[in-house]
């Protein structure tokens, strides 16, 4: 099952690791996620080391899984002489499409060592009704 959206929307990501939010003052970042398929549930493993898990969102609706958070830095030491920083703080925003539909009601996050890890049930396949087609002559009003 491969699909060429997502490795699109991956190439996208993976230019994009840290960007400038809208005011210019607070940080915004783009975490990288996992998606996989069980049999019985779509799973999305996104790391977010150092983020508290109260401070986290998870919504699924048609289809779109929405993550979005805070990343807080408890302090930060400005009299440091960075040679390379990339650790992030600031707020993050993921969608993910999911691959299947999925029984939103039914969706578990469950957070550890620095793991975001969401189980999707799959939904019950829906099963379509065969109709046949009735025949009909010109000029019958059946």
């Amino acid at each position: 099952m491969h699909n060429e959206h997502i490795d699109e929307q991956d190439a996208h990501t993976h230019r994009l690791p840290s960007v400038i939010g809208q005011q210019g003052l607070h940080n915004t970042f783009i975490p990288a996620v996992d998606v996989y398929e069980t049999s019985t549930h779509v799973v999305v493993e996104m790391p977010l080391a150092g983020v508290h898990p109260e401070d986290v969102t998870v919504q699924v609706e048609q289809g779109m899984l929405s993550v979005q958070g805070e990343s807080r830095k408890e302090r930060e030491v400005e009299e440091k002489n960075y040679y390379r920083k990339e650790v992030r703080s600031g707020s993050f925003s993921r969608q993910v499409p999911l691959p299947v539909a999925v029984t939103e009601d039914g969706v578990i996050a469950e957070y550890g060592e620095g793991i975001l890890r969401i189980q999707c049930p799959k939904a019950a396949p829906s099963n379509s009704k065969r109709i046949s087609v009735k025949v009909t002559k010109k000029g019958d009003n059946k």
